[in-house]
């Protein structure tokens, strides 16, 4: 399977630069993957499509300002995109101007309120980095750290920044939000569960790699870059409850799907469980938990678009992208939404 087969033209424009004023009033495209329908909406009206019993598994990840501008010791400014915390506070960074910054390498940022060495060249040049600071790492990124904004959003005000947080984010550590989710306002959510929806949390702290391009021509030899994850015991049987009883598995974002997919068993049963999961989901791929999926519009020839493709079938997928550019959907991070029921 080719990488290119993945492809579809997007205007520039189509780009969402801003999110929308009020959450649940961006657009939602609806896909039955079984009778191949496809049903344009607005996304408050995805409580029309969500029945007593099932059960929307949400992503409560928090972003965290991971982006910081500094001075090296010689004066020359640096960048760092916090990416992966490896232990207390040892990070993966990834660090620009890259060739410059070599192991024994000391940074400061924020007038001297985080200092970082550099320890070692990892992984695609990324950086492993040691801060030294006093007080609480969490509280000096809020004052010094920037919201890591997709690349393609180059218009973002400060308010934006404050939206790119889901209303339920909870857990701090990822470098990207869990964009399906953002979405959701707390009065839509109430209503979902007073409609008797189980509504079940999993954290996945979403990784930078959810950007990074497939740079192979068959899909098959990509390798997915690997995020923390896990799930609460009572999660988990919210999760097989539904299951049990029939009723079907929503996953909010492919970030909650590919955690529900790395742990279910055979019977789509799932337990509680903290690890890592680099799963890699493409067409071919036989689903053992989720029933449907909400998701945001992708980037050509990405892994998520190969995701959904898996879920909804790769021409039907096609087709509703490209429908979705004739009538002006808004793509990416703070555009609109589609629904695979």
């Amino acid at each position: 399977m080719k990488v290119s087969e993945f492809s579809y033209e997007l205007p520039e424009e189509l780009i969402a630069q801003h999110p929308y004023d009020k959450r649940d009033e961006a657009r939602l495209m609806v896909l039955n993957k079984n009778n191949q329908t496809i049903e344009h909406r607005i996304f408050k009206d995805i409580i029309n499509y969500l029945n007593p019993g099932d059960c929307l598994v949400i992503n409560n990840t928090k972003v965290i300002p991971a982006r910081l501008y500094g001075k090296k010791d010689t004066g020359a400014n640096v960048e760092f995109l916090l990416l992966k915390r490896i232990e207390k506070d040892t990070w993966e960074a990834m660090v620009r101007p890259g060739n410059k910054l070599k192991p024994g390498s000391k940074v400061v940022f924020g007038d001297g309120l985080l200092k970082a060495t550099v320890l070692e060249v990892i992984e695609g040049g990324n950086r492993k980095v040691e801060f030294k600071y006093n007080g609480i790492f969490n509280e000096i990124l809020d004052q010094i750290g920037l919201m890591p904004l997709p690349p393609y959003i180059t218009e973002a005000t400060r308010e934006d920044n404050k939206k790119y947080q889901t209303v339920y984010a909870k857990y701090e550590g990822s470098a990207a939000a869990p964009t399906a989710g953002l979405h959701f306002t707390e009065d839509l959510l109430e209503k979902i569960k007073l409609k008797g929806v189980e509504v079940a949390n999993v954290t996945l702290h979403v990784g930078i790699g959810t950007f990074r391009p497939v740079k192979v021509e068959n899909v098959e030899e990509h390798e997915m870059h690997s995020e923390h994850f896990y799930i609460k015991k009572e999660d988990a049987e919210k999760i097989n409850n539904a299951k049990k009883s029939g009723k079907r598995v929503i996953a909010c974002g492919t970030t909650s799907c590919r955690v529900l997919e790395s742990v279910s068993d055979e019977n789509g049963f799932v337990k509680e469980i903290e690890d890592d999961t680099s799963i890699f989901i493409y067409p071919g791929y036989k689903f053992k938990c989720i029933d449907s999926l909400i998701t945001n519009f992708h980037l050509p020839q990405s892994t998520l678009i190969m995701l959904v493709s898996s879920l909804a079938g790769k021409d039907f997928i096609m087709k509703a992208y490209n429908e979705a550019v004739t009538k002006k959907y808004k793509f990416f991070s703070f555009g609109d939404a589609m629904l695979i029921i």
